[in-house]
Parts: structure tokens; sequence; C-alpha cells
């Protein structure tokens, strides 16, 4: 769109290197004698004119080449006469826009318009003065080799993007290749050791004794069951590939916690939307790690997991009653080293959000995170 568009630095310097041009031959050849400029302002104002012309030569090629055209056939009918010859800064200008023209990526149409339009800049310079078959064929050959140069620009450009493009796609590829196979060699070796971890199980009986050693090896069980989910719900990001929300699994991942003796509950506000499969994931394993941390550090009771759909950003809040998780974190990295903070916190930043962690003034703990919807999502 036109609010989109500011012509480049290269832009402007070649529209001022083509107006000072002209400005110095206009005045730089001013007089009254044969070759030189009778009227050099209307020349040097001819030469800014021109300039202005190539600002936009890359976003409309074709016009800013008719409007040269126009241009000179303008200064021919009202400025010049026989006695004077090509001026520099016409055939410099045209040999810009002639190149621009050939670069343009357009269809086929747009193309044959594009030659005719050079084919008609060429005729005009060759109605100015001072053009012999010498003047002509040298004119040719440079008009055409900047036409052809455009022309091998254009084709370096678009195979440049492809092999941009056929670049991005193996690396997609390639990283696909890596995910099924750490997610395979991962999987299978979390399931084994929850293998072995029921077979210890099942050998301890049920000798009521031994009734703790059996519900901690369960939870092992259950933790590895959950982990190998895990991995395949992130192999799906990785792949790009739809995956369920992970917030559907919140009552799976308070479960074990409310068996430990924590009284947790979860509260929703807003209206639900679809979310991104990272940051879906990395919200969860904020929750996770400060549901952790409560159960490792708070000695607390309760605790209270808030997310909120709001307009722009997903708010993700952990409470607890306890005395304290960690040291306080102003969310800006000059506190909290804890690795479990340093986790929560890299992975609220890697999705542009914001982290805090800290005391509550009446007691217990607090962790939020914010995670800004991209645009468009």
């Amino acid at each position: 769109m036109m609010d989109r568009w500011r012509p480049s630095r290269l832009d402007a310097l070649l529209a001022l290197a083509v107006a000072g041009a002209g400005i110095v031959e206009a005045y730089g050849r001013a007089g009254t004698g044969p070759g030189q400029v009778h009227r050099p302002a209307l020349v040097a104002a001819g030469a800014l004119a021109a300039g202005l012309v190539l600002l936009p030569r890359r976003r409309f090629p074709v016009g800013t080449l008719l409007a040269l055209t126009a241009l000179s056939a303008l200064l021919r009918v009202t400025v010049m006469d026989d006695d004077y010859p090509l001026a520099a800064w016409q055939f410099y200008s045209n040999l810009i826009l002639v190149h621009t023209v050939g670069s343009q990526r357009a269809g086929p149409r747009a193309r044959a318009g594009g030659v005719l339009v050079v084919l008609a800049a060429y005729a005009l310079l060759q109605t100015l003065p001072g053009q012999d078959v010498a003047e002509s064929l040298i004119g040719a050959i440079f008009m055409g080799v900047a036409y052809g140069s455009g022309i091998l620009l254009r084709r370096q450009t678009a195979q440049t993007v492809r092999m941009a493009e056929q670049a991005a796609l193996a690396a997609a590829a390639e990283r696909t290749r890596l995910a099924r196979e750490l997610h395979d060699v991962i999987s299978h070796n979390v399931t084994l050791m929850t293998l072995q971890t029921g077979g210890v199980r099942m050998l301890l009986g049920a000798d009521v004794d031994r009734r703790r050693e059996r519900d901690l090896l369960q939870g092992v069980e259950r933790t590895g069951r959950d982990t190998v989910e895990e991995l395949r719900l992130l192999l799906g990001v990785l792949r790009d590939g739809p995956a369920p929300s992970l917030f559907d699994r919140l009552d799976a991942l308070t479960e074990p916690v409310r068996t430990a003796g924590l009284h947790v509950r979860v509260v929703t506000t807003g209206p639900p939307r679809p979310l991104p499969p990272s940051l879906a994931l990395s919200a969860y394993r904020v929750v996770q790690e400060a549901l952790t941390n409560t159960l490792k550090h708070a000695g607390a009771t309760g605790a209270e997991v808030r997310i909120e759909f709001m307009p722009a950003a997903l708010a993700v809040e952990v409470s607890d009653d306890g005395r304290t998780t960690g040291p306080a974190d102003d969310g800006s990295g000059g506190n909290g080293t804890g690795h479990g903070l340093v986790g929560m916190r890299e992975r609220t930043a890697l999705h542009g959000g914001t982290f805090h962690a800290g005391h509550r003034p009446g007691g217990g703990y607090t962790v939020t995170a914010t995670f800004p919807f991209a645009t468009g999502s």
C-alpha cells in the first residue's frame, strides 16, 4: 500500500545525482552560442523533475519511464533547439529506468508493455539534436545492456529467493527428522524406565508395610507416561502440526499435587480462544514449575491457578499461602536466581511476554506470566 512505501537510499542517491548533474550541465553550458544551453533555468527545472521521477521507480517502473519520456518530449518542444544536443542527465536517467523496467517482477502482459515503453523512450531520444548513426547505435547498445542487466537481476533475485525457500524447507525437514529421532530414543528409554518401575512395584506385592513405597513407584510410573505424552505433543509443535490444547491437561497436572496434600483451585476467566501450541506449552510449563516450587519450598496448604484470556494476551498466575518459594524476583532478572524461576522467565521471554515472581504482602508467593498474542492469531 502507498502508506507503506518509502524510497530507498539508493533511489534518493540516484535522484540527487541526476538532478545535480542536470543543474551543473544547464548552468555550466549556459550561453547563446551553438551547442550551449539558451534557457538554463528551464533545463535545470527539467533535471529536478527527472530526479523526482526516479524516486518511485521501484514501485512504478513503467509509469516512471513514461513520465520521463513525456518530460523529455516537453523539453524537446519548449526548450531545446536544433543547436542544443542531448542533455546528459536525460540519457543517464533513461538508462536507470530502463534497467528498472527490465528487473520488474510482473506478468507477461506487463513485461510486454515495459518493452514498448522502452522502445518509445529510445525512439524519442533519436529525435533529439545531434543524433547520427553512431549515436543511435551507441544509445541502442547502452539501453539494451541496461534492459538485459535488469532481466538478469530479476532472474538472479528469483533464484536466490527459491534457494532460500528450499534451504528453509530443508532445515524444517531436518528439524522434524531430528525431533522424531529424539522422540523415539527418549520415549523408548522413558517407557523402559516406567516399565521397570512398574515391575519393582509388582514385586513389592500387597504388603501393607510397603504401601508408601508402592505409592511412590506408582507416581513415578504416572510421571513417565505423562513425559512420553508430552514428548509426543512437543514433536507435534516441532512439526508445525495441530496439537491438543495443553490447558485441557491442567486437571491431570493438578491431581498429583492435590494427592500430595496441597489444595489447588483452578480459575479461568475471559473467553477462551485457540492458542499456538508453543505458547500453550510454555504457559503450561510455567504452571507446572510454579506448583512444583510450591510443593518443594513453600510449606503451603493451598494454591490458586488463575488463567485469564485477555484481548491481546494470556495471563497465567499461580499463588499460594506458604512461607516462600524462593528468592523474590521483580521480573527483570536481577534477583530470582533459582533454576525454576530462570526457566519460567526464559519461556515467557521467548514469546515476548513479561514475568514476575515475588512475595505477597499478606504472605505467600505469586508467580505471574503474561504471554502476548501474535498479530492475527
